[in-house]
């Protein structure tokens, strides 16, 4: 009995140095995901306004040849670029982009198209190092909290890419797998076509639900068309990217927070389970000292 309390007192050490953990990392996802929340507000309005209005101008001319716009007779080769977390404990949130580029990847391949991925964070690196799978490139350590300038250096990787085509050893178009940030307890992993851009009879579906966001604007385009797009290029694709970096990086902590909040409960449970358990084993213990006690007492009653 004695062997069993002790090892009920060692879980119950263990399972509340873990506890602690977990609660910390909670309340640290928790401080965190407030300032990613707010980052994504602030990013949002840009990147829609920006796209509406290079949307606007693809829209309006569409005599101009532009490689914003314009779609590849023969795509050979497709880019994906995936948004996973670098650090684990954030439940499946990793898993669930992974299963989403999975899906796209395969319908590009079904559609004859070489795919070309991307990878942003150290677990989608290490889900492709650990099948053996080639990828083009990667960018690591900033996912929780990505700044302007890894969205430009990823921006520009991609945009030489594309420009280079499938002929030059780039690609011919672009698609971005993030996780949108829908609320505390929601987030989507979702897939939008970055470059070209899909815009149809003059309106624009940013989120890629395949329904219009409704008619694009007007604008008057100074010197030309042609040389706003070319200056608006750069500019879309790293806002773009940075939206969905903003986007996954506030989903990578809600999911924490999520997870170590059950985590936390989970140890809580069962720090109660083993502490009723060591009771019962003290009491049992106990029980058995007094029968000893009351036993020994009869035997030598009827001896004497």
């Amino acid at each position: 009995m004695g062997a069993q309390q002790r090892v009920y007192r060692q879980r119950i050490r263990s399972v509340q140095a873990t506890k602690k953990i977990t609660r910390a990392m909670e309340l640290i996802a928790a401080s965190r995901v407030v300032k990613a929340r707010e980052a994504v507000a602030k990013s949002t309005p840009y990147a829609v306004a920006l796209t509406r209005a290079v949307s606007s101008v693809a829209s309006s001319t569409s005599d101009i040849d532009h490689a914003l716009t314009t779609e590849r007779e023969n795509v050979k080769r497709a880019g994906v670029l995936i948004v996973t977390a670098d650090c684990g404990l954030a439940g499946s949130y990793s898993v669930n982009a992974m299963k989403e580029a999975q899906q796209l990847i395969t319908k590009l391949e079904h559609e004859g198209k070489e795919v070309v991925p991307y990878l942003v964070g150290r677990k989608g690196v290490s889900y492709y190092k650990f099948r053996r799978r080639e990828y083009e490139a990667e960018w690591t350590g900033f996912t929780d909290s990505p700044k302007f300038e890894n969205a430009e250096e990823i921006g520009e990787r991609l945009t030489a890419d594309f420009h280079a085509g499938a002929e030059g050893g780039g690609v011919d178009e672009l698609h971005v797998v993030y996780t949108e940030f829908q609320s505390m307890v929601t987030q989507q992993a979702r897939v939008i076509r970055l470059l070209p851009l899909e815009v149809a009879e003059g309106q624009l579906d940013l989120d890629g639900d395949g329904k219009p966001d409704g008619p694009l604007p007007l604008y008057d385009f100074e010197p030309n068309a042609e040389g706003v797009l070319d200056a608006l290029l750069p500019k879309y694709v790293t806002a773009r990217i940075f939206n969905a970096l903003l986007q996954s990086a506030a989903s990578e902590l809600a999911a924490r927070q999520r997870a170590m909040k059950s985590a936390t409960d989970n140890a809580t449970e069962l720090i109660k389970t083993y502490t009723r358990l060591a009771n019962q084993a003290r009491q049992a213990e106990i029980t058995q000292e007094i029968s000893e006690i009351v036993g020994g007492a009869s035997a030598l009653a009827d001896a004497s």
